[in-house]
């Protein structure tokens, strides 16, 4: 009966912890509360909109890549179940549109190719240095920054919307002011207009949706298996509840006789 009921209170502090875990963290004192959009992908059932993460691609392409890297993307990841799903095709269509150095040959000599699936996303800087003698601080890379900050996509949906005026009273030495930036001052320029990317599916361009966009984009980057994560967790859950029920009436069964 004692060992029944500890792996039934087990069992519950587990699934409070994994509620604690999705809930969104407030706000610091005397900081701005971050914006909260809905994402397709939260909740115990939530799967990654394809239409966004393509979209997202495309922003992150297009304006992201200019000065980000995502070195733990590779191009053959864009084909993979529960991303963005591009065809085998259009993956080596948009890998071949970067060149890679690759060697030695057999002579000993590096030598230029053509990008292949394989390949990760290039880096437009060759290391962080050369990234902040050019930007004025190095960027960082965007591989697994949605999971790396707190309020995941929502700080960089915030973030990315985020530039506005500064107040009087708010000296900025250098940079932007970022509502929801550490401190509101960022060295890094808006970097989004109103249809600035062309998105062939007529959603509209603006920056508000482009944010979104690539803020999804992002996640997925940061955790492409969370869909199967996802459906795992929901399968634990059906056999806990199974595996609840078979030790209950075993319970039943086996005090019965003992009346």
């Amino acid at each position: 009966m004692k060992s029944i009921s500890r792996a039934l209170s087990l069992a519950a502090l587990a699934a409070g912890l994994a509620f604690a875990a999705t809930a969104p963290a407030g706000a610091a004192e005397g900081e701005v509360a971050l914006k909260h959009a809905e994402w397709s992908f939260e909740g115990v059932f939530g799967v990654y909109d394809r239409d966004a993460l393509r979209r997202g691609y495309k922003v992150y392409k297009e304006v992201c890549a200019v000065c980000h890297s995502m070195e733990y993307v590779k191009f053959r990841n864009l084909a993979e179940p529960g991303g963005p799903e591009f065809s085998e095709g259009q993956v080596k269509a948009l890998a071949a549109e970067i060149t890679v150095t690759d060697g030695p040959d057999s002579s000993g000599e590096m030598f230029e190719r053509p990008g292949e699936p394989k390949d990760a996303f290039p880096s437009p800087y060759p290391n962080p240095e050369a990234s902040a003698a050019a930007l004025g601080a190095a960027a960082p890379d965007l591989s697994l920054m949605a999971k790396a900050r707190p309020g995941g996509t929502n700080y960089i949906y915030s973030l990315l919307t985020g530039y506005v005026d500064a107040p009087e009273d708010f000296h900025l030495a250098t940079g932007s002011y970022n509502l929801y930036f550490p401190g509101h001052q960022i060295a890094m320029p808006p970097p989004l207009s109103d249809g600035q990317v062309d998105y062939e599916d007529g959603t509209p361009n603006t920056v508000d949706q482009m944010a979104k966009d690539v803020a999804h984009f992002m996640m997925w980057a940061a955790e492409p298996k969370l869909e199967q994560r996802h459906r795992m967790g929901f399968q634990v859950l059906i056999y806990l509840l199974a595996l609840t029920g078979i030790l209950y009436f075993t319970m039943r069964k086996v005090w019965a006789g003992a009346h």
